[in-house]
């Protein structure tokens, strides 16, 4: 579609907006324009990390209720050491920004996986994170095996790690964008300024 385009109902000649001539951005639930192409850790809002997370289903959707990228996120920072609780907490926070594309999926798509490296790097660069560590990659191994145990049926899938003791137990969006941000304040004492000090 060319920049420019007017957006509307061919048949009924009504129009919806136009398309900024700017490419390749994204509108954000609290009215951000965040670009894809070059993104800026200043249009970056954990507020609007916690909700898209929140409405993001794990699985591309296919497990057996709506289980959050937000929960599982929380979890995995619940079960690692708290000095890499924060980077845990947001590994996946470049999926508020470019969705949750399955691995098989990401694996045909190398663009896509430059992208998300370009928003990850972005998100590090907001929250001052480090490399996300083993013991995160373990952590997040860790929950995909107690996801795949707990919401998913009759799959031939072969888990790196052993699942959890622990049951899922989703939560609805909006339990979820508010455990996410609980977390989030308890991990970085309180803070709302989106920006470790």
């Amino acid at each position: 579609m060319p920049d420019g385009h007017l957006l509307g109902d061919a048949h009924s000649g009504h129009t919806y907006g136009r398309l900024v001539t700017e490419p390749n951005w994204i509108q954000t639930r609290s009215g951000r324009r965040f670009n894809l192409n070059y993104p800026d850790p200043e249009s970056i809002d954990i507020h609007d990390i916690a909700h898209a997370l929140s409405h993001i289903c794990r699985f591309t959707g296919h497990c057996s209720d709506h289980y959050s990228v937000a929960q599982h996120s929380v979890h995995v920072s619940d079960i690692v050491p708290r000095r890499v609780a924060l980077v845990a907490l947001l590994h996946d926070a470049a999926e508020a920004y470019v969705g949750d594309v399955s691995t098989p999926l990401k694996d045909l798509l190398p663009t896509y996986r430059a992208i998300e490296q370009r928003v990850w790097l972005a998100v590090q660069a907001k929250f001052d994170l480090p490399i996300i560590p083993p013991v995160v990659l373990r952590a997040d191994a860790t929950m995909l095996a107690t996801e795949v145990r707990d919401l998913m049926s009759g799959s031939g899938w072969e888990p790196e790690e052993r699942p959890l003791r622990m049951t899922i137990d989703p939560w609805s969006p909006e339990l979820s964008a508010v455990i996410f941000m609980t977390r989030f304040f308890e991990l970085t004492g309180g803070q709302d300024d989106n920006r470790r000090r």
